[in-house]
């Protein structure tokens, strides 16, 4: 079938929209444990580019679970598969010329691999918010912790799956040592430091 497939070519390039917003399109990767703020730091960091005028959007597990991804269970595949169609997404809202913020546990190194490959080495950005467990727990804004700890919940990372560390994240987030302002200003001069590379 791919045989007969011929990608069109459209008038408008990426380096067209990249002009045309005057700034240019990367994804920015939180990865780390649910409860870790991976969210909430997306959210305020986009909301402060947004109010830069700068052409945003945000992927995480509410946008992309209930819709494209609506099929998927949490098995070790359906998880990979997830990630796999997030890093097309996300792909395709970097050619439009859009800053992609994308807040996924992500767990493990070689399904993080799959979606620098996919997104493309210079457009990925891997921002580790840096949580202990035990924080994660405490804060457990949706009780999902303690549906794991009670059996409710099956591989539940952190729990009884596992959370691979990245090794070389391009930023870290400690968020049990700053408070989140601190920390979407660090994000925010790692984007500016972006823009002037690209």
């Amino acid at each position: 079938m791919d045989s007969n497939i011929t990608p069109h070519q459209f008038s408008i390039t990426r380096e067209d929209r990249a002009y045309s917003h005057q700034h240019p399109a990367f994804v920015l990767w939180f990865t780390g444990l649910s409860g870790s703020g991976k969210s909430t730091i997306a959210n305020a960091v986009e909301k402060a580019l947004f109010e830069k005028g700068m052409h945003t959007y945000s992927l995480d597990g509410d946008n992309i679970r209930g819709g494209i991804n609506k099929g998927l269970g949490f098995s070790e595949a359906d998880r990979t598969e997830n990630l796999r169609r997030i890093a097309e997404v996300a792909k395709l809202f970097v050619d439009a010329g859009i800053i992609t913020l994308a807040a996924f546990i992500s767990p493990t190194h070689k399904d993080r691999a799959q979606v620098r490959n996919i997104i493309g080495e210079t457009d990925f950005f891997e921002i580790y918010v840096d949580t202990p467990l035990h924080i994660c727990e405490q804060r457990d804004p949706k009780g999902l912790y303690k549906k794991a700890r009670a059996g409710e919940i099956k591989n539940f990372t952190g729990i009884d799956a596992p959370y691979e560390a990245p090794l070389q994240p391009d930023l870290i987030l400690k968020t049990e040592e700053e408070p989140v302002p601190e920390l979407v200003k660090k994000v925010l001069t790692f984007v500016q430091s972006l823009i002037e590379k690209k």
